[in-house]
């Protein structure tokens, strides 16, 4: 192309294009979150139930894609239409199905949604009925995930021009999914795992927990990585403008972008080293799966604010999130008794909530300085923390009780006993470490020490 041509193009024309590769890139790697959810979650659960927790992760991919195109994301839209004064058309909800111009958002909003859906597996892993799993990651898919998407990026109840909204004058902040998909998909496993129980042996005759080692902290720390790795995808994508056209001309979006990806990767470090110093001084030594766990909560408190806060507001999310995990953690096994396996509500829902919910105290300006975002802001960052929060536990009760009606929640104690890889699929992911109901053994435990670590990497 020669410079004549390039001259004769128009700015929002190349403007455009380079914003929607950034797009499809960006999803590329979110889509690479997958894989990270895989391993963190096989690494946390015993050798007996790893192709189980791999059977389930892809098939929140293949199912979820398929039920968030049919019907999910035309919900959103709905959803975001009965909650705003804008109103409604089905005709036009679902008016992406035939247009290939809405499928390139279409897919950045899929991988999102995918995301929310997969967070589930973790806290339910080693006990529950696949056939209703696959209920479970259908229905977030269908309606739990998008009704939320509805009241918030789709402009309904939460939004500036939402009801919620309108009444504050402000519109809820979370930027690339703090709430909308971790909190909702950490809140969802929490109340999963409860409706599911407990694993057996997880707790004694007088309800205390009891370790349950995972089988590999190798694979559970790669998956942490991986995740960090694509969770640049998810927040840095969310900036979708790379390029913006202004009479006549270009302007790159290097200051929004280098806020995001600043107060991501500064988050994502204080969460790690909160965690590490608050495991050291727990148990005594430093700990790896506590370190990484931090890392992602860290990672999740700043997914909702990563534009709207300073790079020390960033740091101070992260690091609160971080140091909150193992204490978390301990309240949801010993006071709660809910197995939530992986952690995933410390890790996804109540960093989440916090993480967004403070984003007003530490506003950022145009220019990089401190502001308060103001009182109104913070109300609306509370209500809809409890909006979003109440949904997606009743939503959730809805679906489990369905899930229990139609298949049961729970495999036979001799099938949790065999291990979900046989009973549920006839597999062995290592035949030369596990022998299931002819009596072999497992394979080595993430400790050598007899069982200090339970399947969400801590310890008891």
């Amino acid at each position: 192309m020669t410079v004549d041509l390039l001259l004769q193009l128009d700015a929002g024309t190349i403007a455009n294009g380079v914003n929607n590769v950034w797009i499809l890139v960006v999803c590329f790697l979110i889509f690479f979150m997958q894989p990270g959810f895989a391993l963190l979650e096989s690494g946390q659960v015993r050798a007996k139930n790893v192709g189980n927790v791999l059977m389930k992760n892809m098939t929140d991919w293949t199912l979820g894609v398929l039920v968030f195109f049919i019907i999910g994301a035309g919900i959103s839209s709905i959803v975001g239409g009965l909650t705003s004064p804008g109103g409604f058309s089905i005709g036009s909800a679902f008016a992406y199905i035939n247009d290939p111009t809405a499928y390139i958002g279409w897919f950045f909003g899929a991988v999102f949604a995918m995301t929310a859906a997969t967070i589930v597996s973790g806290a339910v892993a080693g006990r529950m009925n696949f056939s209703a799993y696959v209920f479970i990651a259908a229905a977030m898919t269908a309606v739990i995930y998008p009704v939320v998407t509805g009241m918030t990026w789709a402009g309904g109840l939460l939004s500036g021009g939402g009801y919620i909204g309108q009444a504050l004058g402000t519109g809820y902040l979370d930027f690339a999914g703090a709430t909308v998909v971790h909190m909702v998909g950490g809140l969802a496993g929490l109340v999963g795992a409860k409706m599911v129980g407990p694993r057996k042996g997880r707790f004694d005759a007088n309800g205390n927990s009891q370790p349950i080692p995972g089988h590999s902290m190798l694979l559970a720390v790669l998956g942490t990585l991986f995740l960090a790795f694509g969770w640049y995808g998810f927040n840095v994508g969310t900036q979708a403008t790379v390029l913006s056209a202004s009479d006549g001309g270009l302007t790159f979006m290097g200051g929004a972008l280098g806020q995001v990806v600043l107060n991501t990767t500064l988050g994502m470090a204080a969460g790690g080293v909160a965690a590490m110093i608050v495991s050291a001084s727990w148990q005594g030594k430093p700990d790896p799966l506590w370190t990484a766990n931090g890392l992602l909560a860290g990672l999740v408190a700043v997914t909702g604010a990563v534009p709207h806060v300073t790079w020390w507001g960033g740091v101070i999310l992260g690091g609160i999130a971080g140091a909150l995990v193992l204490p978390t953690f301990r309240w949801v096994v010993d006071s709660l008794k809910i197995d939530d396996v992986c952690g995933v509500f410390v890790v996804h829902g109540s960093a989440g909530a916090i993480g967004t919910i403070l984003i007003p105290v530490f506003g950022v300006t145009a220019t990089g300085g401190y502001t308060f975002l103001g009182v109104n802001q913070l109300i609306m960052q509370v209500v809809g923390v409890v909006v979003i929060g109440v949904w997606t536990v009743l939503a959730t009760m809805v679906a489990f009780s369905i899930a229990e009606a139609l298949f049961g929640l729970r495999v036979s104690d001799e099938e949790e006993e065999i291990g979900l890889d046989e009973s549920e699929h006839g597999v062995s992911v290592y035949p030369e470490f596990t022998v299931g109901s002819t009596g072999g053994r497992e394979g080595p435990a993430m400790s050598a020490d007899g069982g200090t670590r339970t399947d969400g990497g801590v310890d008891e």
